[in-house]
């Protein structure tokens, strides 16, 4: 029986760097897609009720979540995704 080989890695940036390291982007290692964050957030319920709506917006986008409707609804669905008893 032979041997099964894998074929080489493909390059998904499509280069050797060039652009991505003259723009000073992340050379070596290419990211696709969304990258889960290593820390769960640990704001108080407080402090979510305090949080301005541009970290609001921040702290959704990092993890992947809708950054969408008002103020209201961006803080209603960070609490309901981030505190454990809402």
């Amino acid at each position: 029986m032979g041997s099964i080989a894998r074929p080489p890695p493909t390059n998904l940036g499509g280069g050797g760097g060039g652009a991505a390291a003259a723009n000073g982007l992340q050379v070596g290692r290419e990211r696709c897609g969304f990258q889960m964050p290593l820390h769960y957030p640990r704001y108080s319920r407080a402090e979510y009720e305090e949080m301005p709506e541009w970290k609001l917006d921040c702290l959704l986008a990092e993890y992947g979540l809708p950054v969408i409707g008002n103020v209201h609804h961006k803080r209603k669905f960070a609490m309901g995704a981030f505190l454990w008893s809402y």
